[in-house]
């Protein structure tokens, strides 16, 4: 794909990495599943810029809110009542924001590849 054709470069703050793990895994998919890969992905995907606001807002007043919002409930609970790990946790998640987004992404990607699989 030329890269002023492809429509994932156009995501904000797609790493290298992300975008590699995304045309691997979109390698076998017809053009309607491509599509329908991208309009699923590019709305479930988070830019590490977004985590990392939701981690200081996490921090600053909401503890565990990053966790509620790449789906580790579990985890925002514990951060809620413990005050984000007596804030130790919440400075963590700040310092790894883009791990957080990473992760969560590659959940979504593997989703969003699912979903355009079964899509015919």
């Amino acid at each position: 794909m030329d890269m002023y054709q492809n429509p994932y470069m156009a995501l904000p703050g797609i790493t290298p990495e992300e975008m590699n793990f995304i045309q691997q895994g979109i390698a076998d998919l017809n053009d309607n599943q491509k599509k329908y890969f991208y309009m699923n992905y590019s709305s479930k995907r988070k830019s590490p810029q977004d985590m990392l606001i939701f981690c200081l807002v996490g921090l600053c007043l909401i503890p565990g809110l990053q966790r509620f919002i790449v789906g580790q409930i579990g985890m925002g609970i514990l951060y809620l009542f413990t005050a984000g790990l007596c804030l130790v946790g919440s400075i963590v998640d700040l310092v790894n924001y883009k791990t957080l987004a990473e992760e969560y992404n590659r959940k979504a990607a593997f989703e969003s590849f699912q979903l355009a699989k079964m899509n015919l």
